[in-house]
């Protein structure tokens, strides 16, 4: 009943977009002050992460991956970091492939509590899986209107064939 009306109610819709539209300024604006500003490197808070005793007790998998491969590519990692909050938000607020834009801000906001930041990230995740179980209709009143069509019938457009071959 609630997935129902998160995904095919139009009232739903519009309250997902002012949702999406927060959560993509959050990104957004995030992201944009590490373009725009002094040159942003992640080393130091790769560094801090690597130093923190508890991050490496509780996920040892996860000290072990930004030690010996996140740390030594911190410049790769800064430059995923600012464009990835940038384009999530901007997908986001424009609600152009609005599901993936929210899958890959959780990932980020999971990675950065995996650090042992708490900040705003677990406030975001928290109203990110509504847009996520809500899935094509969070991005209904925006660019999504046009573009999930668009992308099924092109990328899709030989297994709608081969259904309706098996089908018949």
């Amino acid at each position: 009943m609630i997935m129902d009306f998160l995904r095919n109610n139009k009232v739903a819709a519009a309250v997902l977009t002012f949702l999406r539209v927060y959560i993509g300024w959050q990104w957004l604006t995030a992201g944009w002050g590490k373009i725009t500003g002094e040159p942003f490197d992640a080393s130091g808070y790769l560094n801090g992460v690597v130093a923190n005793e508890s991050v490496q007790a509780t996920y040892p998998t996860y000290h072990a991956f930004i030690e010996n491969f996140a740390l030594p590519n911190a410049g790769i990692f800064s430059f995923m970091v600012a464009w990835g909050e940038f384009l999530v938000g901007l997908g986001l607020i424009l609600g152009v492939l609005t599901t993936a834009a929210i899958f890959f801000g959780v990932v980020m906001n999971f990675a950065f509590m995996f650090a042992g930041t708490i900040s705003s990230n677990p406030w975001l995740v928290l109203l990110s899986i509504f847009i996520l179980a809500a899935g094509h209709n969070a991005g209904k009143f925006g660019g999504d209107y046009w573009v999930v069509p668009y992308l099924r019938s092109k990328v899709f457009k030989n297994k709608q064939a081969e259904s309706v071959t098996k089908a018949a």
